[in-house]
């Protein structure tokens, strides 16, 4: 099992989430962060110079079967890229175990429904 973390633009969550649905990838987490890139840029609004160094994205998590890992990277990349500075990142991290509350199930079948094996 791998757990899969994307920081992306706000701009380009939708057509993430769409794409990891259409790639069976049903079960994920997101939450507004912020942070601090390369560029360093203050804009002008009325007269009042505004930093603009720390930027608003959100932190796509994921946990998939290690089959999925690939599907879910691509899925992710060919709707979070614009080709511009800012897309963001993609970490890759092992998983040791996963177990579902309701059943106690560990390992793989904790992320799946077994019934709805492919």
């Amino acid at each position: 099992m791998k757990k899969i973390e994307a920081i992306i633009r706000k701009s380009r969550f939708d057509d993430v989430k769409n794409a990891l649905l259409a790639a069976d990838i049903e079960w994920f987490s997101y939450y507004d962060v912020r942070g601090n890139g390369k560029a360093r840029q203050g804009r002008i609004y009325r007269g009042i110079v505004y930093d603009t160094s720390s930027i608003e994205r959100i932190l796509v998590s994921l946990v998939v079967r290690d089959k999925n890992v690939e599907k879910s990277v691509q899925a992710i990349l060919k709707a979070a890229q614009t080709g511009e500075i800012g897309d963001g990142r993609i970490f890759i991290t092992p998983v040791e175990d996963a177990v579902r509350i309701r059943t106690g199930e560990r390992g793989d079948i904790a992320l799946y429904n077994a019934e709805q094996e492919e």
